[in-house]
């Protein structure tokens, strides 16, 4: 079952969760990220926390700018160390202008959430109700007879269009990193989204060989996003 990871609240370092050094090329940091996946996958005996821990390290690694970024903070943090404020050293005297920097902080850590949820959240849940609300009626549909061409030709459009949805959820999802207070927030509805491409798989197979396994574990896999999503709407009222 392998060496548990961190939790991911309980550390900012992907090269850590992934266990590569900050030197590591593309390839060993994705093969270590697809061996990790596969070794803590919960069909495998892991669990989900481990799995958005990797996922986690895996938007920041996977992403040659996202990378950089990271690296650059990792550096500037280590740089003074043993200075006033600086990893080691003492925390700066309180003294004026210390109270305005920190509310100019928090003004800024809002807006950069609303940004995010309105330019990134907002538009993956309104692609992810495209796919997860119409699924129950198109499943329906198809049940009447899973034989009939002209049910089964519907069902598949429905696929490749969701399907076509969640490309433009991923690429939208990767082209700006969740702001720190919305960290837990943006693994969760990577996970959700996750689901749902992993069920649209499965369903795809089902059309292909009519192997009732694959339409079984794809609608189970659908009302799991569709649970993900809902817990996201609850979660997504306590920011305001």
């Amino acid at each position: 079952m392998g060496v548990p990871l961190p939790h991911p609240s309980l550390t900012a370092d992907p090269y850590r969760v992934l266990g590569v050094s900050p030197q590591a090329s593309g390839a060993e940091i994705k093969a270590a990220y697809r061996a990790l996946v596969k070794q803590h996958h919960p069909d495998a005996g892991g669990d989900a926390t481990t799995i958005l821990a990797l996922n986690a390290a895996w938007e920041v690694l996977g992403d040659s700018e996202r990378r950089a970024a990271f690296d650059r903070r990792s550096s500037g943090a280590g740089v003074g160390a043993g200075t006033p404020g600086g990893p080691g050293g003492a925390a700066p005297s309180s003294g004026m202008g210390t109270k305005p920097r920190r509310a100019k902080g928090r003004t800024a850590d809002h807006a950069a959430l609303e940004l995010w949820m309105a330019s990134v959240y907002a538009p993956i849940d309104r692609a992810l109700a495209q796919v997860i609300n119409p699924f129950a009626a198109q499943l329906k549909a198809l049940s009447a007879d899973p034989y009939d061409d002209q049910l089964m030709e519907l069902f598949c459009t429905y696929l490749e269009q969701s399907q076509q949805k969640m490309l433009k959820v991923e690429a939208l999802y990767r082209s700006a990193m969740a702001p720190l207070l919305a960290k837990d927030f943006s693994l969760q509805l990577y996970h959700c989204f996750a689901q749902v491409k992993d069920a649209l798989v499965d369903l795809e197979r089902y059309t292909m060989g009519y192997v009732d396994s694959y339409l079984r574990d794809g609608r189970e896999l659908m009302r799991e996003a569709k649970r993900l999503r809902t817990a996201l709407h609850q979660a997504k009222r306590a920011f305001g």
